[in-house]
């Protein structure tokens, strides 16, 4: 089950939406203070924070400004004030919700509902590559080696795709040439080759892997 942060200095409050939603089956942990809410937001792995922004040591809206430096977890504020440039503030800074208290826990519970069904969806709609150590993000058009980021040209990259995508397929030569390059291209017949040469370099022999692998006769293909 998803795993949420309470931030928030009201301790029976907190120990009350504690009750709930671990009776959801949500894991659930606690902060009282802001430096220990962004503490934890930078270092838990959580799938949701409810933040409050009145806090002491930093307010929530200061948590959140620091914590979307390193972690873009969902966020749902919660404070007792209504107003309406909080809300605007908090939503500007990568709020994914706001709700002013008092609150109806059902309520909460439909819009943490909806933040995490709105997360699930932006992480199936994001398309991830992989092999081995090696990932591949297109959506953000980065790539990295056991977490280590791999800087290419945007012809290297779009030949490690189609490697990618077909992962443990042997492609020919004219097939990565009208993938990568198109039909009409009238360039060097050796530029698979050349590219192939550079993906190793880059990934093959800067970390000591043999990924990119040529069939005799063939093509190349990708696998651990």
């Amino acid at each position: 089950m998803p795993k949420i942060l309470i931030v928030e200095d009201e301790e029976k409050l907190a120990r009350f939406v504690e009750l709930e939603l671990k009776h959801e089956g949500y894991t659930v942990d606690k902060a009282f203070d802001g430096r220990d809410g962004l503490e934890k937001m930078e270092t838990g792995g959580y799938d949701l924070v409810l933040l409050d922004i009145m806090l002491p040591g930093l307010n929530g809206l200061e948590v959140l400004r620091r914590a979307r430096r390193t972690v873009d977890t969902p966020v749902i504020m919660l404070t007792a004030r209504d107003s309406v440039m909080d809300k605007v503030t908090g939503l500007d800074m990568g709020a994914e919700d706001y709700m002013t208290k008092p609150f109806e826990i059902e309520e909460l519970l439909a819009r943490i509902r909806a933040a995490l069904r709105k997360t699930e969806r932006r992480a199936a709609e994001s398309k991830q590559l992989a092999c081995g150590l090696l990932a591949m993000d297109v959506d953000r058009h980065t790539v990295a080696y056991d977490g280590q980021a791999v800087e290419l040209t945007q012809r290297e990259f779009d030949l490690l795709r189609v490697l990618l995508e077909n992962k443990g397929i042997v492609l020919s030569r004219s097939t990565l040439m009208e993938r990568v390059w198109g039909y009409d291209y009238m360039g060097e017949t050796n530029i698979v080759d050349v590219y192939v040469r550079y993906l190793r370099g880059k990934i093959d022999d800067a970390f000591g892997v043999k990924l990119v692998q040529t069939v005799r006769g063939v093509g190349y293909v990708i696998r651990e």
